[in-house]
């Protein structure tokens, strides 16, 4: 997500704040279902409805959170009508974040940004860009389990892929596995991927699909072929890096997304250990 998205999206979720008269920040749930890209305030309500779940779970009042509040609208002819709505503290917000599709950028942004007690653009940009080099891990290590997966179904080895995939590091860094994890001071035993750059991350992965898709629509058979495969997909990841002036080797290594993930989740507990309620401040 690059600066010009968060800070559009910053403007969005802070134009939408208002305060009640004790000075507590607070969203209305009809503001925040079209900033989270809900259409239907049903759907909508059904989110609000496990985010009070979790509320409960965490041991704090909910309605210290979630407080029902009436809108009225216009009608045709002049008439008017009552809607349901809710008053929701940050923390609320944050509750209901937590339920949506972090591959929306919306909601993406919201998870961070209602679980920061601070404005400060930088410190949630920051923190999207570590999480979304979480998710980028994550997601490889989900498709190169698949690729695996594959493999043992064509070959019926499960030690082809460690080969393969090393073979596939060597196309896309035009260095062995070993040999970057020496570059990037990897220490023996911890997978290189902890340490690449989010877009390596992304380069891995989509060289991965390819060869998982290929692999399965040309009906490869043998490891060779296989590896063959992603060692071609990898080659030509690089060589589209390099013409857009990225050389992968060349990229510093990344502190270790463990370290990270582990970083966020105790900031992020500490943050909301103690929300601020509607009642106070």
């Amino acid at each position: 997500m690059n600066t010009a998205i968060i800070q559009s999206l910053t403007k969005d979720f802070e134009s939408h704040a208002r305060k009640t008269e004790n000075g507590v920040e607070f969203w209305l749930a009809r503001d925040l279902q079209h900033l989270l890209g809900y259409e239907k305030w049903d759907n909508f309500v059904n989110v609000i409805s496990k985010a009070k779940t979790a509320c409960e779970v965490s041991e704090h009042a909910i309605s210290d959170h979630f407080a029902d509040v009436g809108k009225t609208i216009q009608m045709p002819k002049g008439a008017t009508k009552t809607i349901d709505d809710f008053m929701l503290t940050r923390y609320a917000c944050y509750l209901i974040a937590q339920n949506g599709d972090p591959r929306k950028e919306a909601i993406a942004f919201a998870q961070t940004y209602f679980a920061v007690q601070t404005r400060k653009l930088e410190i949630i940009e920051k923190r999207l860009l570590e999480t979304e080099r979480i998710s980028a891990r994550k997601k490889l290590a989900d498709t190169e389990k698949e690729l695996s997966g594959v493999i043992f179904e064509k070959t019926g080895k499960d030690k082809n892929f460690g080969v393969i995939r090393s073979k596939g590091d060597q196309a896309l860094f035009g260095y062995t596995t070993a040999e970057m994890k020496k570059r990037w001071n990897v220490k023996t035993g911890r997978a290189l991927a902890d340490f690449a750059p989010t877009i390596i991350l992304k380069a891995k992965d989509f060289a991965t699909e390819i060869t998982i898709f290929n692999a399965k629509a040309n009906q490869l058979k043998t490891a060779h072929q296989i590896s063959n495969e992603h060692m071609t997909n990898n080659q030509s990841v690089r060589e589209t890096l390099i013409e857009r002036g990225i050389r992968p080797e060349n990229l510093p290594a990344e502190e270790d997304v463990r370290k990270v993930q582990r970083k966020l989740k105790k900031a992020e507990k500490k943050e909301l250990k103690n929300p601020i309620s509607l009642e106070r401040k």
